[in-house]
């Protein structure tokens, strides 16, 4: 049975250009990553940062999931998920769905040890750009747009998902003066 071609919103070569654009894309983000890591100075390793900032990504989130977010076992991230408790820098607490399960969380400190090393990456980032121009700042944000989009469609899975807050009551009426 025939069921046709599949229909692409772009001619054969152009499909073909915009799949390389994009692993070009990928390929040099990873190697950002990368590089930047390698070249900051941090007194943590780049496991609990990349840890930290996936907890910070997924929020409240399941170990199960975290493992499965880092391609590790569920044994080596308790592992990892504890320390970071140890430290101060995450929470565990009960998951309301499922009482076997935990959820972890960032504290203020983890919060914080995070928002440093990136406020460091950034500088490393600004200081490799060297220019300060309209037209620089320009594609920077660009750049940053089209990775904030293609991230926005990354939705964490359902299973681990906090439920949602309740939504807070209205404020009453305000009194009218009289």
């Amino acid at each position: 049975m025939y069921l046709g071609r599949v229909s692409h919103p772009h001619p054969p070569d152009a499909q073909r250009d915009l799949e390389q654009l994009s692993a070009s894309l990928v390929t040099y983000a990873a190697r950002l990553g990368r590089a930047v890591s390698r070249r900051t100075t941090s007194d943590y390793p780049a496991a609990t940062m990349r840890l930290l900032s996936q907890i910070d990504e997924l929020g409240p989130v399941g170990i199960s999931s975290l493992a499965e977010a880092d391609r590790c076992t569920q044994p080596t991230m308790s592992g990892a998920v504890q320390k970071l408790v140890d430290k101060g820098w995450a929470t565990k607490s009960p998951h309301p769905a499922d009482a076997r399960a935990t959820l972890v969380a960032l504290t203020d400190d983890g919060r914080s040890v995070l928002a440093e090393a990136r406020r460091r990456n950034g500088r490393l980032v600004a200081e490799r750009l060297g220019e300060d121009s309209p037209e620089a700042r320009a594609q920077l944000q660009g750049a940053v747009d089209l990775l904030q989009r293609l991230l926005a469609a990354d939705v964490r899975p359902a299973t681990d998902a906090a439920p949602p807050a309740p939504a807070p009551a209205p404020a009453p009426a305000p009194e009218e003066n009289r």
